[in-house]
């Protein structure tokens, strides 16, 4: 192999593991943000929510974009965390169009599917590591 095709390589493998690590990363921030909404108990704005509408998709998105890119027990998590989004921006639209027990009720339910994503995204990582060591061993 050319030094120029290792090279290539080198940095593809460091662009997706830095893409996947920067999708946690929002992960996690997404959660905490439904989770200080949620926390506010009925003071959560719409402003909030359609804020966090914005991340939800915007997180979502560079998810799908990064599952192709993975190992195989890397993508099933990646999947899966993609289907928890998705139902975190579910229930962030249907709290927009609600109020009272209704948006307290979907804000609740997007920070347990957010939470649920961004364990599925940290599972992921782990399932990526543990098959890059697997193969630097072999």
């Amino acid at each position: 192999m050319s030094t120029e095709t290792e090279t290539i390589e080198t940095e593809t493998k460091v662009k997706v593991k830095d893409a996947l690590d920067h999708v946690r990363a929002a992960a996690q921030e997404l959660h905490g943000a439904l989770s200080d909404a949620a926390a506010r108990q009925g003071a959560a704005t719409k402003a909030d929510l359609e804020d966090i509408a914005q991340k939800t998709k915007a997180v979502t998105e560079s998810l799908k974009r990064s599952v192709g890119a993975q190992h195989q027990a890397a993508k099933q998590h990646l999947a899966e965390a993609v289907t928890h989004l998705e139902a975190t921006q579910k229930h962030v639209a249907e709290g927009l169009k609600s109020s009272g027990q209704a948006l307290q009720t979907s804000i609740r339910q997007a920070v347990a599917d957010a939470r649920a994503s961004a364990q599925k995204i940290s599972e992921a990582v782990a399932a990526k590591r543990s098959a890059e060591s697997t193969q630097t061993r072999k």
